[in-house]
């Protein structure tokens, strides 16, 4: 099952308290304050994990808590601290305060670690207070303690190429062809019902092979952004990809007008947010083997030339187009890393620290 979106509730650790104690040996009557202070309390930790690819396990245990620290005790003995809570979740998860939306961390690079609540410091025991004046301090300070609050998570799946498009236009035959991911796949509407990752190899040498990440997102329906169909619940997987690829079915078995399809899904991303119809784009007209004469496909053809679309004919069925495609998506998906990993130019006059 997969799982994008819960919420959770952490605790941190309670600081130990301090002891109030006073040395008791034999020979040394009257002996001077000797207690320890509290352990300090357990931070609370949320690390992206490779291993993970959905929150489902955060579902079904919502609540983490942090337990308390040792509190001191006699002869100078500092109690022990409670360990730190390391929750795991996947790669793209982003963290948010559930009372007040505020952005608390975004998980975007594997081992990344971010700190959510701290531990309660630990109460100083009453050797601390002794002064020439208060030789024999019966106070001790209590552990604070720890942080808590409820967290909003919300998976965003990381993919340099996203695929989009209307229902059965072939973007899970297409992944499973390209990559190792084995979708369901069948003829009829809304068969994905969760998004699919893949990685595609595309050049490179025996010692060093070139590679990209595609995610297939859900077929797309008019009013998606609006919450119609599945798309709402995917759009928001799309917004951290470098590259959509647009598959739009061009079989006599498909829809009449494939402009149409076409117009529709670019209008649903720049209706959800207008960074996803900025993003650059590439349009495949797919099942060629079942085209027929050919008229939707060329008039999707003509429409792409007049507007510089770039534009691919292929059929994920006999492997048509399909290689050409795969190079143009993985050059492209190079210049767009190394263009967001530039620093920005300096204007004239000023320096980039």
């Amino acid at each position: 099952m997969f799982i994008d979106q819960v919420k959770i509730y952490v605790k941190a650790g309670d600081g130990g308290d301090g002891c109030v104690s006073f040395r008791r040996e034999k020979y040394v009557p009257r002996g001077g304050p000797d207690g320890g202070d509290g352990g300090k309390g357990g931070d609370v930790f949320l690390e992206a994990s490779p291993e993970l690819s959905t929150l489902i396990d955060l579902r079904y245990q919502q609540h983490y808590m942090v337990k308390r620290a040792e509190n001191g005790s006699g002869q100078n003995r500092s109690g022990k601290n409670s360990p730190d809570l390391i929750i795991p979740v996947p790669v793209g998860t982003t963290v948010r305060d559930a009372q007040t939306d505020e952005p608390i961390a975004d998980l975007t690079e594997v081992g990344q670690r971010a700190l959510i609540v701290r531990g309660g410091r630990g109460g100083r025991g009453n050797s601390h207070f002794k002064s020439p004046t208060r030789q024999a301090p019966r106070i001790a300070e209590p552990g604070q303690k720890g942080e808590e609050r409820w967290l909003q998570l919300e998976l965003k799946l990381l993919a340099d190429v996203g695929l989009v498009g209307l229902p059965n236009a072939g973007k899970s035959t297409l992944i499973s062809v390209i990559s190792a991911a084995r979708p369901k796949i069948a003829d009829y509407p809304f068969t994905t019902l969760e998004p699919n990752l893949g990685v595609v190899t595309w050049g490179g040498t025996r010692n060093q092979e070139y590679h990209f990440t595609v995610a297939d997102i859900p077929g797309l329906i008019e009013g998606a952004h609006e919450g119609k169909g599945l798309g709402i619940q995917f759009l928001k997987h799309i917004e951290r990809t470098l590259l959509l690829l647009h598959l739009v079915d061009v079989s006599e078995m498909g829809t009449e007008d494939p402009l149409h399809d076409f117009e529709v899904v670019r209008a649903e991303l720049s209706s959800y947010h207008q960074t996803l119809a900025e993003k650059p784009f590439i349009v495949a007209a797919t099942k060629i083997d079942a085209a027929g004469e050919g008229e939707k496909k060329e008039r999707l053809r003509r429409y792409c030339k007049q507007k510089k679309i770039p534009f691919f004919e292929i059929s994920a069925a006999t492997g048509k187009g399909i290689k050409p495609l795969i190079r143009t998506l993985g050059n492209q998906v190079e210049l767009l890393r190394k263009t967001r990993a530039a620093p920005p130019a300096a204007a004239d006059g000023e320096s980039i620290p």
